[in-house]
């Protein structure tokens, strides 16, 4: 295989435009399907299981989380950003990644005891063992993800993870109806990484020997260490409410917020990661002109919250219903944890587009910062409000999260040439139109009478979805028509 090679900086700003447009709709069509596809099979699932077995699985994510932010990740971004990344640069990364996670697998499999322990739950430690396979799959999705983000090549990427989110959720459909409980949640993963890892190594074409000879890759194992801090540091803000209530918790409890964490963040942590794969990609094209990086974050922010909003403000509004319909009976006492953990996710939306375009920027040191100020904060507030149960869990993350938010757009915006105000002009109109629609879905929703959960929730889709396009039709006609011709991949 040839050396892989980007594009220089300074191409024409139209043809890295049709570039952007082209990976976002491969990047995030593809996803949309592959996720619809898992997302049916996650809530049959969900259907199946009982709360305890998500709350055991939610036990052993922490650990699995933590050491999957050392896997190389950092290493493969770097060679994204790097200038030169020949056949001798990827044989490197292929070792550093190699050594890097055969070891974290050693580590889990001697670590599941001591995590058990914490726990006082001992299958733990054999969840824990069992997942340490999917370290070996790793390197074989980091290297051709690196490679192929290089050549703003989506497409492929694409259709490997939809192939790939094909393969776990049939697993996890098939485990659950033959009964393996918990296992089944070990199991979808297993099969997605292996599946995802000859998918997209053919796809690149990057299987190769690896070099153990790293002299001269001080720059990528520099650039991975610094994201890699920023990783852990996000880690202990994003897991710091399941790990200390996993210790408080029975796992029914536990399984109960975990579920209601995982419907609400589906918009944060399944769309907006892509979308910040491709803006990271067109932000290093970009580097050298602040202003385009600059002019380019505001737009990604605004088509995001246009969508993110009325994702987030109908969660909310329609969580009875949502959660009849969509977990079902076994699930109701979710409710009013899945409305008020929605309210609070468009700070948490926001807040994960800074990293991609400071990193770009080679300010990695940004984004680490700001991870170790959530890192800070957030475990603090979740210590003192687990103390009074689940509500107490719920209102840290209005006591701590607003002022996170802050310090990182103080921090941030200079770094990437963004204003203030420009940035809160560009999506307030979607902030607006979005929280104008769940008063309204809300005040329906209470006048409405009495009625099928299904036709329910579905009445209150249409209501809200009308409400929002017309809010959006009267006072941001340029922005809906913008991201229309996103959509159509039109020049926009």
């Amino acid at each position: 295989m040839t050396g892989t090679t980007a594009q220089t900086p300074n191409q024409p700003a139209e043809s890295l435009r049709n570039q952007v447009r082209s990976a976002v709709i491969w990047r995030s069509g593809t996803q949309i399907l592959g996720q619809m596809l898992a997302w049916i099979s996650t809530f049959l699932v969900i259907r199946i299981l009982s709360p305890s077995d998500y709350g055991l699985f939610a036990m052993t994510q922490v650990v699995l989380v933590l050491l999957n932010m050392l896997n190389g990740y950092g290493l493969a971004s770097a060679l994204i950003q790097r200038g030169e990344a020949g056949r001798h640069a990827q044989r490197q990364l292929f070792g550093m990644l190699i050594l890097l996670n055969l070891g974290l697998g050693a580590i889990q499999f001697a670590a599941a005891p001591l995590a058990a322990a914490y726990y006082r739950q001992p299958m733990v430690t054999d969840l824990l063992r069992v997942q340490a396979l999917l370290y070996i799959a790793t390197p074989f999705i980091a290297l051709p993800y690196a490679l192929l983000a290089r050549e703003m090549d989506f497409r492929k990427q694409a259709q490997v993870n939809f192939v790939s989110a094909a393969a776990g959720a049939l697993a996890a459909l098939g485990g659950a109806l033959a009964g393996w409980g918990v296992w089944t949640l070990v199991a979808a993963p297993i099969a997605l990484f292996s599946v995802r890892a000859i998918g997209m190594t053919l796809a690149a074409r990057s299987l190769m020997w690896p070099s153990f000879d790293f002299r001269g890759a001080g720059d990528i194992a520099r650039y991975g260490g610094v994201m890699a801090t920023g990783q852990i540091f996000w880690f202990l803000q994003s897991q710091a409410d399941v790990f200390i209530a996993g210790r408080q918790f029975d796992p029914h409890t536990l399984g109960i917020y975990t579920t209601s964490l995982f419907l609400t963040q589906i918009f944060v942590s399944k769309f907006v990661p892509p979308l910040n794969e491709v803006a990271f990609s067109a932000y290093a094209r970009l580097k050298d002109d602040r202003a385009a990086v600059a002019a380019a974050f505001v737009k990604g922010a605004r088509i995001i919250m246009v969508v993110a909003m009325p994702f987030y403000m109908g969660l909310a509004a329609t969580s009875g219903p949502l959660v009849q319909v969509v977990l079902g009976p076994k699930w109701i006492e979710a409710a009013p944890i899945v409305h008020w953990l929605a309210l609070a996710m468009p700070m948490m939306t926001l807040q994960t587009l800074f990293a991609p375009a400071s990193d770009a920027c080679g300010r990695p040191g940004i984004s680490a910062r700001n991870a170790a100020t959530g890192a800070a904060l957030l475990p603090v507030a979740f210590l003192i409000g687990v103390q009074w149960g689940l509500p107490g869990l719920i209102a840290a993350w209005f006591a701590a999260y607003p002022l996170y938010l802050a310090i990182c757009t103080w921090r941030t915006l200079p770094v990437i040439g963004v204003k203030l105000r420009t940035l809160a002009e560009s999506i307030a109109p979607p902030v607006l139109a979005a929280v104008a629609m769940g008063l309204v879905v809300g005040l329906a929703d209470h006048l409405l009478p009495g009625m099928a959960p299904v036709a329910r929730l579905g009445l209150l889709v249409l209501i809200g979805g009308v409400t929002y396009g017309a809010l959006l039709l009267l006072f941001a006609r340029t922005m809906l028509v913008e991201v229309i011709a996103l959509v159509r991949n039109r020049a926009g």
